[in-house]
């Protein structure tokens, strides 16, 4: 059965370190038998449609493989369907349509968050940003952006989400994502 995924890509093209050309992206894909590969943005998105039966797990692991082969390097990647990218998005807990995507982020993750690990964090000392826990997704309110976000470096720590792959992208990025698994 074809399924069309999103592959998020960790890290690259940032500060010209760990380059991933978006052409040759597709092309590790492609090798991979995926079909109709797209990307957006330089930032590492991709969408494809695949018979594969490996699953978000499997495509995952495939792709990290297939990418350390191609470039030389490791990069941490994840895959999600395409109704999975539609349930987080419907799900979000904040006035997305009434919000501009700099002030909306999801934090996907590779797995199941500790809600303990975010219990401690006391949201009303950074008010007016504010988070809300997901099925594997972190939403981040923040009014003036990411980058002079507070609470943005405090969930942002690596001892919140240990031992889990995240990956942010701002709400502009979550809409175009559903928008083009939608189209196959």
């Amino acid at each position: 059965m074809t399924q069309t995924y999103a592959l998020l890509l960790r890290g690259i093209n940032v500060g010209g370190h760990r380059k991933v050309p978006m052409p040759e992206l597709r092309s590790v894909l492609e090798g991979l038998g995926h079909r109709h590969v797209r990307t957006y943005l330089q930032s590492g998105n991709a969408v494809f449609t695949t018979d594969s039966a490996a699953g978000e797990d499997g495509l995952t692991a495939e792709v990290e493989d297939a990418i350390e082969s191609h470039f030389g390097f490791r990069v941490d990647c994840l895959v999600r369907d395409g109704d999975y990218l539609a349930a987080v998005a419907g799900a979000c807990p904040f006035p997305a349509a009434d919000l501009d995507g700099k002030q909306l982020h999801a934090f996907y993750l590779s797995g199941p968050a500790d809600p303990a690990r975010l219990a401690g964090i006391d949201q009303e000392a950074f008010h007016p940003e504010a988070f809300a826990l997901g099925d594997r997704v972190l939403y981040l309110h923040v009014p003036e952006g990411l980058g002079r976000s507070r609470l943005g470096d405090v969930v942002s720590r690596p001892s919140v989400f240990e031992g889990l792959v995240v990956t942010a992208r701002n709400w502009n990025t979550v809409r175009k994502l559903v928008e083009m698994t939608r189209e196959g």
